[in-house]
C-alpha cells in the first residue's frame, strides 16, 4: 500500500509540474493573415513601404495585369534609370515597359500573398512573359529574391492614365551598332518610323531598334503581332518617353 501511495504521489507531482509548464507555453495560434500589423505609434517606423492597412486602395477597373516578376540589383545599382534617376536598389521602385513614370503600383506575389508598393522609374523587363522588374528592396518585401521570379498581380494605386501616350515596338537590342543599323534598314522599306535608341547599361552600350509611333497600346500590340508573324521577330511593346 505504501508503494502504491508513493507512486500516486510521484504521478501527482509530475502532473503538477506539467500543468505549470503549460501555463507558460500556450498552444501555437492558428496561422494569421499575411498582412502585417501596423507598427506602434511610439516606435520608429521601418524604411520601405507602409503596412498594407495604410496603403492607398487600388483603383478598381483601371489597371490589372498578371504575369511573371523578376528583380534587378547590382551591377545596375548606381546607374541611370530610363527616367534619368540614379538607380538605388534599396528603394521601392520598378521597371515596366508601358506604365508612365511616377505611377504607383501594388504588386502581389500570387505564390504567397505578400504585397508591396513600387514607383515606376525605369523601362523593362525585356524578357518574354515578364511584366515587371522590381528593385532588390521590393523583391525582398514579397519574398522573391531567392526564387528570382514569381507570379504577380499588378494594380494601379495612383498615376496618370496608362492608356494615354505614344507607343512603339522594340524588335532588337545589339552591342554592335552596325547590326542595329542593318535591322533598321531591313524594316524601313515596310515600316515607318524605325529608330535606334542607345542604352548605356552596366554591360556596355546597347542599340535598341524600335518600330512605330502609335497613339495607343492596343495599336502597338497589333503592330507587334504583325512584326512577329511577318518578320519572325521577338517583340516588346514600349511606351516612348520623349
Amino acid at each position: 500500500m505504501r508503494v502504491a501511495l508513493g507512486r500516486l504521489g510521484l504521478l501527482a507531482g509530475f502532473l503538477a509540474i506539467f500543468a505549470a509548464g503549460c501555463a507558460h507555453h500556450p498552444h501555437a495560434a492558428a496561422p494569421t493573415s499575411r498582412v502585417p500589423s501596423p507598427q506602434p505609434t511610439n516606435q520608429p517606423q521601418p524604411s520601405g513601404p507602409p503596412p498594407a492597412v495604410e496603403r492607398q486602395p487600388a483603383i478598381p477597373g483601371v489597371y490589372v495585369e498578371e504575369g511573371e516578376a523578376s528583380w534587378y540589383g547590382a551591377p545596375f545599382d548606381g546607374h541611370r534609370t530610363s527616367n534619368g534617376e540614379i538607380y538605388d536598389m534599396h528603394q521601392m521602385t520598378a521597371a515596366h515597359r508601358t506604365l508612365p513614370f511616377g505611377t504607383l503600383v501594388r504588386v502581389t506575389n500570387l505564390s504567397n500573398g505578400k504585397q508591396t508598393q513600387v514607383r515606376i522609374n525605369d523601362r523593362g523587363p525585356f524578357v518574354a512573359n515578364r511584366v515587371i522588374d522590381l528593385s532588390l528592396a521590393a523583391a525582398r518585401a514579397i519574398e522573391m529574391v531567392g526564387p528570382g521570379v514569381a507570379p504577380v498581380r499588378l494594380e494601379l494605386v495612383s498615376g496618370s492614365n496608362p492608356e494615354v501616350g505614344t507607343f512603339g515596338v522594340q524588335v532588337g537590342a545589339f552591342h554592335m551598332q552596325e547590326n542595329a543599323e542593318r535591322l533598321r534598314a531591313q524594316l524601313a522599306a515596310t515600316y515607318s518610323p524605325v529608330e535606334i535608341v542607345t542604352y548605356d547599361s552596366p554591360n556596355g552600350i546597347f542599340y535598341r531598334v524600335r518600330v512605330g509611333r502609335l497613339p495607343s497600346e492596343d495599336a502597338a500590340n497589333q503592330l507587334a503581332g504583325q512584326l512577329h508573324d511577318n518578320e519572325n521577330l521577338t517583340t516588346f511593346v514600349v511606351r516612348l518617353d520623349d
